[in-house]
């Protein structure tokens, strides 16, 4: 090659190292450029063709390398529709080519991106500084499903968010075993925890006269209940019989002669006395044994009973019997609805179970409040058993329903959780204060309800939902770290309208590079890969991977490598000068 050839590399190496320099200045540049990849050089040697013991270095080409795939810092903002890509992929973007009655125009192009400073601009569109317009899936706002395959535009809807009308109500909580209620707190007598279902319905009540402790037996002898001379009245609501024994004669009632064929055993003796109180006017009464007991009741529970009992077995205490309720049935009793004028005595009974606004199909709201009372318990020799209550009339007065049971018994057993199935309780056509809710689930789910003892005596509620909102206004626009596009409204509903997507390439840094960060795919990139399960940080920003203090240091090397390349072209120089200066 000689002098000429080596001058003619240096001319190589001064344009490469210039070349260098030049992607040194816009890695520099561009520092600050969000999503910004620098663009590093290689250098390649280009050797002639020669004998090998002829053999030179050769010239140098230099050419560039992207760094696409190389990450810069992520960074938190304060823009909730600003994100960046954890990872690889990039947003697909398009640029709008025009403008039609007001809205951009599109022309349907893919350009791929790592600059995330997306902001929404006046027509919904979500652009980033470069403006370019970010694409992705659309979301169905009622199954929040994606919908589509193919990305598009994204623009966001700032109309009003329609009311949702409360369908669920998630309900989940703990009844204690002992409600510590106003009224058990004021007596602490045991029972007193239970709902006096007397006041508030009607129950129609026993009239009954027992005996205690007769121990009597119906196919025993009369003569263990009576003695002749022995006397026994009887006066139900006004129907009074004196029943006499005597021995050695015959029945003629009221005389009852305990040596009679007819009536020398208990039961039928008590059978003569019914047959005969029935047929002087006190209809429906009984005489019987239970459990080894005599009992006397009224047929009209209107009537009172009066005994005086001049006998030696027969056991009753001489006196009035008035009407009464037997336990039996005030725990059997169930209460239906509570009136405004007991509501009181009601929430002395009962214990608070939570409170939540529900909203019908035109966004109205109400306030379901609900109470529970319980109506049993082992201690009383039956179930632990409850009853829900929901204030559907706050502004009920005097005898209007205030209060209203719903669902059926909810029983427990001795390990807290529930014998019967309490996965839900319909509210069939639930109305609170006059707006009309509808039909509504109560859902308490798998073991959502048990009564586990608590030392308070309240109830501990675990969940408690609904499912419905009123309407709603736009206020503000997000994404979140599932790389879905949030809308959130006045209402307290954050709705999910889109997805964005990310690409991916094969060979990612054979992208073509373009104006606003931007790149194009080319045939030795591949064609994009989508994914809708990128790794995309909401509020961030992916800084430009360029390292300053690195650029700095390439920038020393390129100095100084083109400053011995110059060395070269002025020892070249000398040298032809030499040369020439032989010939004079």
């Amino acid at each position: 090659m000689g002098i000429y050839g080596a001058l003619s590399t240096a001319v190589t190496g001064l344009r490469a190292q210039a070349f260098a320099l030049e992607n040194i200045s816009g890695n520099i540049a561009n520092s600050q450029t969000t999503g910004f990849k620098r663009v590093d050089t290689d250098f390649l040697d280009l050797i002639s063709d020669a004998p090998q013991a002829r053999q030179s270095a050769g010239s140098v080409l230099s050419q560039s390398r992207s760094t696409n795939n190389l990450q810069g810092d992520i960074r938190s903002v304060s823009t909730e529709t600003n994100m960046a890509i954890n990872g690889n992929g990039f947003f697909v973007v398009e640029p709008r080519i025009g403008q039609a009655d007001g809205d951009a125009v599109f022309a349907g192009a893919n350009y791929y991106t790592r600059r995330g400073d997306f902001e929404l601009d006046k027509g919904g569109y979500l652009v980033n500084g470069a403006g370019y317009y970010l694409k992705g899936l659309p979301i169905d706002p009622v199954t929040q499903n994606i919908s589509g395959s193919v990305p598009q535009v994204l623009r966001l809807d700032n109309s009003f968010l329609p009311a949702a009308q409360t369908t669920r109500i998630n309900y989940q909580l703990n009844l204690p075993q002992l409600p510590k209620t106003a009224q058990y707190q004021e007596s602490q007598i045991p029972g007193s925890e239970l709902l006096n279902a007397a006041d508030f319905v009607t129950i129609t009540p026993d009239v009954a006269a027992t005996t205690a402790g007769a121990a009597a037996v119906a196919g025993s002898a009369t003569s263990t209940i009576a003695a002749a001379g022995e006397t026994l009245a009887i006066d139900i609501g006004g129907t009074s019989r004196t029943y006499a024994f005597n021995s050695g004669g015959s029945t003629v009632l009221p005389n009852i002669d305990i040596g009679d064929a007819a009536t020398d055993t208990i039961s039928e003796v008590l059978a003569v006395i019914q047959a005969d109180l029935i047929a002087s006017g006190a209809a429906g009464a009984t005489v019987s044994l239970v459990d080894g007991n005599i009992q006397i009741t009224a047929g009209n529970a209107a009537d009172s009973i009066a005994i005086t009992d001049n006998t030696t077995g027969f056991g009753f205490t001489s006196g009035t019997y008035g009407p009464t309720i037997s336990q039996t049935a005030l725990l059997n009793a169930r209460v239906p609805t509570i009136s405004a004028q007991n509501s009181d005595e009601f929430i002395a009974q009962s214990i608070s179970g939570g409170a939540i606004t529900v909203y019908a199909e035109n966004g109205a709201p109400a306030n379901v409040q609900m109470r529970w009372a319980k109506v049993n318990s082992t201690v009383n020799g039956g179930t632990d058993t409850w009853n829900l209550f929901v204030l559907t009339n706050g502004q009920a007065t005097g005898s209007q329903t205030m209060w209203e049971r719903v669902g059926n018994d909810y029983t427990f057993g001795a390990n807290g959780s529930p014998t019967t199935s309490t996965n839900y309780t319909p509210l069939a056509g639930l109305t609170v204060n006059g707006v009309l809710i509808g039909d509504v689930r109560l859902q308490h789910g798998d073991n959502g309800l048990t009564q586990f003892a608590d030392p308070n005596g309240t109830a501990g509620v675990t969940a408690l939902n609904q499912n419905g909102y009123a309407a709603g206004e736009f206020v503000s626009v997000a994404v979140n770290n599932n790389g879905r596009v949030v809308v959130s409204y006045n209402n307290g509903q954050q709705l999910e309208v889109a997805q964005v997507v990310t690409a991916n390439f094969n060979a990612v840094n054979q992208l073509k590079r373009m104006d606003g960060g931007v790149f194009a795919a080319t045939s030795e990139s591949g064609e994009p890969i989508l994914d809708n399960e990128g790794n995309i940080s909401g509020a961030s920003l992916e800084s430009s991977n360029t390292d300053i203090s690195e650029e700095f240091t390439k920038l020393i090397i390129t100095q100084q490598a083109y400053a011995a390349g110059t060395r070269i072209v002025s020892t070249a120089n000398e040298m032809l000068q030499a040369a020439l200066n032989m010939v004079r």
